[in-house]
């Protein structure tokens, strides 16, 4: 354009591509951090590293000129689509309705407010009994990280959290009381029995058992967040990311769990999110 000097264009030209590559760098890097976190624990962990294994001899049979080779893995690798949507089908299924759950696309959150607040009650109920009467508990609750390898051990419930189911589990000289009840990302207990694994750390006290170091193991390799409920004393604690939260009051665990179970209140949602509850809001009264 007249007026304009070239070198105004090029540099606006230059500065978009540069802008788009970060943006491009940073969805890529956005994807892949939270496909591994979504696959974290499971037996798609094991799939991953033979894919890329895969393509780890495709570039060096590139480098090398092996035909044959190369020939091979491309065929593999151009069907390859057809194949990790087979065999990856539970992850992506669970990665999908993760992003269904999301605010930005309209689900209220005051539904998920009751009925986290409700799970809590439930859980609640469960630990003030058992705590009373020095019953031994493991409670581990799905985060982000999947626990499929763990759930794999246990006998398969799919039922509806309440105190009582949770008393009942966890009554000693029951087939079910011995191991740990896993309760997924839909607040349903998936199983019960179930073996999780034990950390070796030398910073849980000693006087600590089985299930506190059980505890601690899940909290190292996973995101979740276990409750266990000490046979010898009755005390409560949480564990999560390597934390051990020992001897809480009902006061202090009730607060924790809130804080990390239950959605934030419309005072904390971002901009966007403030628009699509509108819009959800006015589509529903009309």
């Amino acid at each position: 354009m007249e007026g304009i000097p070239m070198h105004f264009n090029i540099a606006n030209i230059l500065s978009w591509r540069s802008l788009s590559l970060i943006l491009d760098v940073l969805i890529i890097w956005f994807l892949v951090y939270h496909l591994v976190v979504l696959i974290r624990g499971t037996k798609a962990v094991q799939l991953a590293k033979g894919i890329v294994l895969i393509f780890a001899v495709r570039i060096i049979a590139g480098i090398l000129q092996l035909h044959t080779t190369t020939w091979l893995i491309d065929q593999i690798v151009s069907w390859s689509v057809v194949g990790i949507i087979i065999i990856f089908q539970p992850e992506i299924r669970r990665g999908l309705e993760h992003l269904g759950r999301l605010p930005i696309f309209g689900e209220r959150e005051d539904s998920q407010r009751d009925e986290s607040l409700k799970f809590i009650d439930e859980l609640d109920k469960s630990i003030q009994y058992m705590s009373k009467r020095r019953i031994g508990a493991l409670i581990t609750i799905q985060q982000e990280t999947g626990l499929d390898d763990y759930i794999e051990t246990g006998i398969k419930l799919n039922a509806h959290v309440t105190g009582e189911l949770l008393i009942n589990i966890f009554i000693p000289n029951t087939p079910l009381h011995d191991g740990a009840v896993i309760i997924d990302k839909d607040h349903k207990i998936a199983v019960a029995a179930a073996y999780l694994p034990l950390s070796d750390s030398s910073m849980i006290p000693k006087r600590l058992g089985t299930r506190h170091r059980a505890a601690v193991g899940i909290s190292e390799v996973t995101d979740a967040i276990t409750i266990v409920v000490s046979e010898e004393t009755g005390g409560v604690t949480i564990t999560r990311n390597g934390r051990l939260l020992l001897d809480m009051t009902r006061e202090e665990y009730l607060k924790y769990l809130t804080a990390q179970l239950v959605p934030k209140q419309h005072k904390n949602e971002k901009w966007y999110q403030k628009i699509v509850r509108k819009i959800w809001k006015w589509g529903a009264d009309r």
